[in-house]
């Protein structure tokens, strides 16, 4: 159901999006970002998809600064934000295309595709590096580390927390030079709320859990899982057991695709037009070409 004009959380951007798109007539790709970046890491994946006859709209979290800039600047626009605010407010854009579009994920933004296709919302999913769904066991020690910048302070579940490039560095940038890792950092990287990552690292224990996602029955088109080789937050066992439970589903093609010698950065590093190529083949073979 779409929101009141009232309440809507749908930004002036992502609005002006949706009706070139629905305007286009073409397909719709719906991008979705995770932890510590904004809509503008999209923007090289936009604009290739675009030139491939597909129509581009990249969503905001709720309380998302325009830029990088802006977001260092007023630290605290996202403290508190949760799983289920992400997921109502992707839906709520999707609400307003006149196809059902294809939805691709990073991180986070992996995990919250996952969702909104569980709700039978999406043509076709990519979820690159997925955060862990409920049910998906796997916790290898550099999860953990990646995480520890959150976790490891119970306060930061109501705060937004900035990483060090060091931080950056384990988690996203481990597999590119030193000098790629620290022009990333400058560009993409943004302040983050903890509590999506409270509410993954207890969903297994939480029957309520806001990660869930329906997998064995949802309507949800064909689904690929990527993963990076060399992720140190989201490793092949995390990636590997979020494909496991998504194969179950008996109505749709569900795939996995490991890119070698690529990290956790993988969609916005010198690598991403391979991430991409692998997300396009995938639609492509499955009928979601554009």
């Amino acid at each position: 159901m779409n929101a009141s004009a009232s309440t809507s959380t749908v930004t002036a951007r992502e609005a002006a999006e949706v009706r070139a798109a629905n305007a286009s007539g073409r397909q719709p790709v719906v991008f979705v970002h995770g932890l510590w970046l904004l809509h503008g890491s999209w923007d090289a994946w936009k604009a290739y998809v675009e030139e491939r006859g597909y129509a581009a709209v990249a969503v905001d979290w709720p309380g998302d600064e325009a830029s990088v800039e802006a977001a260092h600047a007023n630290r605290g626009s996202l403290a508190g934000t949760s799983v289920r605010d992400v997921a109502d407010h992707v839906q709520e854009v999707i609400d307003g295309l006149e196809r059902k579009p294809i939805v691709i994920g990073h991180s986070f933004g992996g995990l919250l595709v996952q969702i909104v296709a569980g709700r039978g919302l999406a043509a076709g999913t990519v979820s690159i590096d997925p955060a862990p769904t409920q049910g998906v066991l796997p916790l290898p020690y550099s999860s953990l580390k990646g995480a520890f910048p959150v976790l490891g302070n119970p306060l930061n579940y109501g705060r937004t927390v900035t990483l060090t490039f060091d931080e950056f560095r384990f988690g996203f940038a481990n597999a590119v030079s030193e000098e790629e890792a620290r022009e990333l950092y400058a560009t993409f990287h943004t302040p983050a709320p903890g509590r999506p990552l409270f509410q993954a690292a207890t969903a297994n224990f939480n029957p309520w859990a806001k990660t869930q996602a329906a997998k064995k029955g949802a309507d949800r088109g064909p689904l690929l899982v990527v993963t990076g080789e060399k992720d140190n937050i989201v490793p092949f066992a995390m990636a590997n057991a979020a494909y496991k439970k998504q194969r179950k589903n008996q109505h749709h093609a569900t795939e996995i695709v490991e890119i070698p010698g690529v990290g956790h950065s993988l969609v916005i590093d010198s690598h991403w037009q391979e991430v991409a190529d692998a997300a396009l083949d995938f639609l492509s073979r499955n009928g979601l070409g554009a």
